[in-house]
């Protein structure tokens, strides 16, 4: 009977049959077991003494293969980031208590979530949903207490997908352990709280942003995971046309005035704004950002994050960062008419100044910023480019199929887009049956040329300007067509996170 259940123990229980700290100490893991021969991954400082404890646990003949450093950490952590979640055995064993001291105390500032002895089974929750939404890709965990139930969601490739529902009783246990990580107040249930904590999951470091709000039945808690790993990138790894790049890197090669990148929360804007900071990141300029928060460090730039409570805003950030000799200022965001106009009074002295607005498309951004008070001359010296984007899902190639030449989506498209190569979403388990996986960015720039440049200083309406701006570039709309075109994503997707030209000129 028990070698019955060996033989269907799930392949990954296998790769697991050595503890997590005695992998990670002594550099070794199961890479590969067929049941007869295990073959183990050797980082290249492993202690091979240890191999014969490996022979005698494991109870098989060992086969032995060397790997690179970081691939060993990369299998380190692939290996035992931890299963599904299981709501049933956890939530049931949760004792209702209104105390978690005795379960935190000397808890550390960061914590290797999978090299902990407490089996608490509040903690083993909390780590199991940060380890499926690491291996899922999730940039947030959404916690949201409901009247008879916890709900769980992770917001994969920009869409939310719930993935268990916990006893009611779960909500207050997991929103405290969660507070102590992040050095809030336990005590305080009646008002919103931000607090950051850091954790390592198999050896990967990852950034945890906890933002808790009151709610009716509680307090809903969201987290954005930040991973260390992912790192910045550059212009060209944005997958911008080419066209398109050339002319944001031709803007950021210019010794002042201003470069705006909008869209919504999540579009992928402070990406954009760090991949033009590394091109202009030489050691020749003094770069220097004010930001809220701080999501990525980066080397060779001067990074301050807001502090409302102290006193730093934006305005009062970007104030103090012009007196100390910058070359490059990027501002997280234009909010209010204090910030826009040192932004304007900055790159007016001779500064480049980078800084996000919140606006549907590109020609907006004028019309928020002379909303916001800032006289339209000043704009029309100051402001080099505008660029609009939007994240959109990635069809997955596994199970992505052609789409019906009577399709009936097709309708609403412009008679210049080709629906010959358009594919429809249909679902496997490679994406996890939701017929998408991964994403990709889609433009629109506006480059500030003399006739805009006349435009605005004459005050001219935003369909005036559009129908100059975009005479032989693409819109949003337009770009996002052409994605589903060329096979990459779906008319689906694309009318989601875009409006319809129609919409935009205020048509249909």
């Amino acid at each position: 009977m028990s070698s019955e259940a060996d033989s269907a123990a799930p392949e990954a229980a296998r790769l697991r049959a050595l503890a997590y700290p005695f992998a990670r100490q002594y550099g070794m893991l199961v890479r590969d077991d067929d049941g007869k021969t295990a073959t183990l991954a050797l980082h290249p400082q492993a202690e091979v003494m240890r191999l014969v404890e490996v022979r005698r646990a494991l109870g098989r003949r060992i086969a032995i293969g060397d790997v690179s450093a970081d691939a060993f950490e990369k299998l380190l952590a692939e290996t035992y980031a931890g299963d599904t979640l299981a709501p049933a055995a956890l939530g049931n064993s949760l004792e209702q208590t209104d105390s978690l001291d005795d379960m935190v105390d000397g808890l550390a500032r960061t914590v290797d979530l999978l090299d902990s002895d407490d089996e608490a089974p509040i903690i083993r929750l909390i780590n199991g949903m940060i380890a499926q939404a690491l291996r899922q890709q999730a940039s947030d965990i959404h916690i949201e207490p409901y009247e008879n139930m916890l709900s769980v969601r992770l917001r994969i490739d920009g869409v939310l997908q719930e993935v268990t529902q916990l006893p009611a009783q779960c909500a207050p246990l997991v929103v405290s352990r969660l507070k102590v990580m992040a050095r809030l107040d336990i005590a305080e249930k009646r008002l919103p709280q931000d607090g950051r904590l850091s954790v390592s999951i198999g050896g990967r470091i990852v950034d945890v942003r906890m933002s808790s709000l009151p709610a009716r039945h509680g307090e809903r808690v969201v987290l954005r995971l930040l991973s260390k790993e992912q790192g910045v990138l550059g212009v060209t790894a944005l997958g911008m046309p080419q066209v398109l790049a050339s002319r944001f890197e031709r803007s950021l090669r210019q010794p002042n005035g201003i470069v705006l990148v909008t869209g919504p929360t999540g579009s992928g804007k402070t990406t954009t704004l760090y991949a033009g900071l590394t091109l202009l990141n030489d050691k020749t300029r003094n770069i220097l950002t004010i930001e809220d928060p701080i999501e990525y460090g980066i080397d060779g730039i001067g990074q301050t994050q807001v502090n409302p409570r102290a006193g730093l805003s934006f305005a009062a950030g970007l104030r103090a960062i012009l007196r100390q000799d910058p070359d490059v200022v990027l501002v997280g965001e234009i909010r209010d008419v204090e910030t826009a106009q040192i932004a304007v009074q900055a790159s007016l002295t001779g500064h480049l100044v980078l800084s996000t607005v919140h606006t549907n498309d590109a020609i907006a951004a004028l019309t928020r910023l002379r909303d916001m008070g800032i006289e339209s001359f000043l704009l029309a010296s100051t402001v080099r480019m505008i660029l609009a984007q939007r994240l959109v899902r990635r069809l997955c190639m596994a199970c992505a199929e052609p789409r019906s030449s009577d399709d009936p989506l097709f309708a609403s498209l412009p008679s210049t887009i080709q629906t010959a190569t358009m594919l429809r979403p249909v679902g496997c388990p490679n994406c996890k049956h939701t017929g998408y996986k991964g994403r990709l960015a889609i433009y629109e720039s506006v480059e500030i040329d003399d006739t805009l440049r006349r435009m605005i200083n004459a005050g001219a309406d935003e369909q005036t300007m559009a129908a100059h701006a975009f005479r032989q570039a693409p819109t949003l709309t337009a770009a996002g067509y052409q994605a589903a075109a060329d096979g990459l994503t779906s008319l689906e997707e694309i009318l989601r996170v875009c409006r319809r030209e129609e919409d935009a000129d205020g048509g249909l």
